[in-house]
């Protein structure tokens, strides 16, 4: 089973799981750490919707928590025909990802694109000596 495999078959799981009654619009993502582990999350809705928690925002937090500090590689699955990672994420990502770090997008089928993280947030906020 390959990388990507195991990613997709996590971030599936999260999905499967996420709270969205309000959108209906689930979304998992799953992190390979820089040292070997693999994080997920869901997105997760409330009434004061749109104020809820998007998966790879989820999946970072899960990250940190468990000690981990830099992303190798990220799968976001939805159930659409692209279903990028909003700007917010975008540069969640950046924060813990070099800019050739790979973020695989897929639909319920598989794998739709892959982009790099420097072609996802080319001009990304950034502070000095930060990293």
């Amino acid at each position: 089973m390959s990388m990507f495999d195991k990613l997709f078959d996590e971030a599936k799981a999260a999905f499967d799981v996420a709270y969205a009654p309000y959108s209906n619009f689930n979304v998992g993502a799953a992190i390979l750490t820089k040292d070997g582990a693999i994080v997920s999350g869901c997105n997760v809705e409330n009434a004061a919707y749109p104020e809820g928690t998007c998966a790879e925002a989820g999946a970072i937090a899960a990250m940190i928590r468990q000690g981990h500090k830099r992303i190798a590689e990220v799968v976001v699955i939805g159930d659409a025909a692209l279903c990028s990672p909003c700007g917010g994420c975008r540069q969640k990502i950046k924060e813990f990802a070099d800019e050739d770090v790979k973020v695989h997008i897929a639909n319920l089928d598989g794998l739709v694109t892959t982009l790099t993280v420097g072609e996802l947030l080319p001009a990304g906020f950034e502070l000095h000596g930060k990293k």
